[in-house]
């Protein structure tokens, strides 16, 4: 089964979306790059219909200097939903996709059906701060993305699922001010997103590995606990890229949205 490409314009923005699979509609929302890409959808592609699309200046989709806020991207989201005509779809989204997960289920969780949120960003709690990325020296990203920094390297120069060197450092010079866009107003979350989350009213589940570096675990209980109608399920023995490194995530998550 082979990914399709789907175009829609979202207010004068080239918005490209990969789709795989039959079945209920599911969107996920990939995080601050688009390094791991997105063949862990064939996973999940003999039961669901997965639309993947790029954020404005990610990937494919063409860029959008007018971004202000991840609220462009709230709504830059619930009206790709409306352009593709879905009908509650599920909604997943890993990382800072789960923030943007996150605020979109709070302002319009009913247009959704099941919400997953795999090792969502946004929190910034002061007592489980995530990873410093000006900190991290290049060469140990690998290892803060995945237990076993092995699975981690393939996305990277020299690795096996990176297309060269030169497309890689392309992507990410692309990326980096899409991503700054989003962040310009409070960085990699909003100071008021835990008081918000009580208004989602989706049956969600939080995902997250319990060797995660870049966003510890130790902040899943709290999304659990802000969240009305949420369950947990940590899985062991990975990281950031937990989806990547242990393929049973995501059938776990298939299994969710499925009961």
């Amino acid at each position: 089964m082979e990914f399709e490409t789907l175009t829609r314009d979202i207010d004068g923005v080239r918005t490209v979306v990969k789709a795989i699979g039959k079945g209920p509609a599911v969107i996920a929302l990939h995080g601050a790059a688009t390094i791991e890409g997105y063949d862990w959808a064939r996973g999940l592609a003999d039961r669901f219909r997965i639309y993947l699309p790029f954020h404005p200046g990610f990937g494919e989709s063409a860029e959008a200097p007018h971004i202000a806020g991840m609220q462009d991207m709230v709504v830059h989201n619930l009206r790709l939903v409306a352009a593709l005509g879905l009908d509650r779809p599920h909604l997943v989204g890993h990382s800072m996709g789960g923030w943007m997960a996150a605020e979109i289920a709070a302002v319009a969780g009913e247009r959704f059906g099941k919400l997953v949120l795999n090792a969502p960003a946004g929190l910034n709690h002061p007592d489980h701060r995530g990873a410093d990325l000006s900190r991290i020296p290049p060469e140990e990203f690998p290892a803060y993305l995945a237990h076993d920094a092995a699975v981690a390297a393939r996305y990277f120069p020299g690795g096996s699922e990176c297309p060269s060197a030169e497309a890689f450092v392309a992507a990410r010079e692309k990326e980096g001010p899409a991503l700054g866009n989003i962040l310009k107003v409070h960085g990699m979350g909003h100071p008021n997103l835990g008081r918000w989350l009580s208004r989602i009213p989706n049956e969600t589940l939080i995902v997250w590995g319990d060797r995660d570096r870049m966003l510890p675990a130790s902040q899943a209980p709290l999304w659990q606990a802000a969240i009305p109608n949420a369950r947990m399920l940590i899985i062991e023995e990975v990281g950031h890229f937990a989806m990547q490194e242990d393929p049973r995530t995501v059938t776990a998550i298939g299994d969710f949205l499925a009961t």
